[in-house]
């Protein structure tokens, strides 16, 4: 997939663990998990809201496009 999920970069911005990022935003540490590592297929606009607001951080502060092949 062309869509990289940033959510470990802000975490280490913000010196929180995915712990304590998850019980803020109300979802599993399992399910933060696949979506920090790329397996999620589908992100709610309400999942997406609850991150920027506790990362204090815009939408594409998580998400970017890569094109198809290239490195990340």
């Amino acid at each position: 997939m062309a869509i990289v999920v940033d959510v470990d970069v802000m975490l280490a911005r913000r010196k929180m663990s995915v712990g304590t990022l998850a019980e803020r935003v109300g979802i599993t540490p399992a399910n933060l998990a696949v979506l920090k590592n790329g397996r999620a297929k589908a992100v709610r606009f309400t999942t997406l809201d609850a991150l920027c607001e506790v990362l204090e951080c815009q939408p594409g502060d998580l998400l970017r496009w890569v094109p198809d092949g290239e490195t990340r």
